[in-house]
């Protein structure tokens, strides 16, 4: 049995992690707010340059080629996969990680490359036979995520694919931010960027009038749609990281108090058999006189 002294070091040392989890919590609870705002505002733009930029793909000739575009392959894929660079997350880096993982397990006969955005994802794969072509880490540590960020990792992306034929395919994989309690792993395919019609969506779909030559608009939306993406991922991500966060750390803080009250009672039990212990001995002895 511990003695009186170790229990008491015992509970002091979880309510010091207690402490920490709720200060945690609260960390997280400031940025997620911040993060949701930023996400909440992101997606309009980003839902509906993605739906122009599908519809003005669908009208331009066939003929019309365009390195963004351009069909190739379904041999060779790129994942650029988004993870957070610390953790204390709950499942969240897990799901991202297990997401990606069943991405190339239902694809046995592709080759994969990777890019992983995030320390977690980094040092996961490197330990695996998939080789990289760039990484990113540092840039949500923060909690936050910077356009500028997001604007190199597209360019990047963009030489990579344009230079390297042998890329069929560019996926992105990130988790996507539904709730503080609810974050939902993504895969969606970056480049080349879909044509999509009226049958495929089942929308009908605006006309537009074209000012400039196709070349001139599409070089200059195509890059910005990647951007989009990239910095609505990131955007996401974060939310999604601190809410999980938010999530775990409330977790842990409650399970810390339920710790306490367990070591509490089972000190005060201990305690209790040593007064009596001792009230016996004092009875013994004076018995014995």
């Amino acid at each position: 049995m511990p003695s009186l002294l170790d229990m008491r070091r015992r509970i002091k040392s979880v309510k010091s992690t207690q402490q920490i989890t709720k200060a945690m919590k609260m960390v997280a609870a400031a940025k997620l707010k911040r993060a949701q705002e930023r996400v909440v505002a992101s997606r309009p733009f980003a839902q509906k340059m993605s739906e122009v930029l599908s519809n003005l793909s669908s009208k331009i000739s066939e003929d019309f080629s365009h390195p963004l575009l351009n069909r190739r392959g379904d041999r060779n894929y790129l994942i650029v996969l988004v993870t957070a660079d610390r953790g204390l997350c709950g499942a969240f880096n897990a799901n991202i990680i297990r997401t990606a993982q069943s991405f190339m397990q239902e694809n046995p006969d592709k080759s994969f490359r990777l890019i992983p955005v995030g320390r977690k994802g980094r040092d996961f794969f490197r330990r695996r036979s998939i080789p990289f072509v760039a990484e990113y880490v540092g840039l949500t540590g923060k909690g936050r995520a910077e356009h500028s960020d997001a604007v190199k990792i597209a360019q990047n992306i963009i030489k990579i694919f344009t230079e390297d034929e042998s890329i069929d395919k560019v996926f992105l994989i990130y988790s996507e931010f539904k709730s503080v309690l609810s974050q939902r792993p993504i895969v969606e395919q970056l480049l080349p960027i879909p044509r999509s019609s009226a049958e495929e969506t089942g929308k009908p779909q605006a006309e537009y009038i074209y000012e400039q030559p196709p070349n001139e608009i599409f070089g200059k939306l195509l890059p910005m749609q990647v951007e989009t993406q990239i910095y609505k991922a990131l955007l996401e991500s974060v939310a999604s990281e601190q809410g999980s966060r938010m999530t775990a750390m409330d977790s842990a803080s409650k399970n810390a108090g339920e710790l306490i009250d367990k070591l509490t009672l089972t000190m005060n039990r201990i305690r209790q058999a040593t007064i009596t212990k001792e009230i016996i001995e004092v009875v013994s002895g004076a018995s014995a006189l």
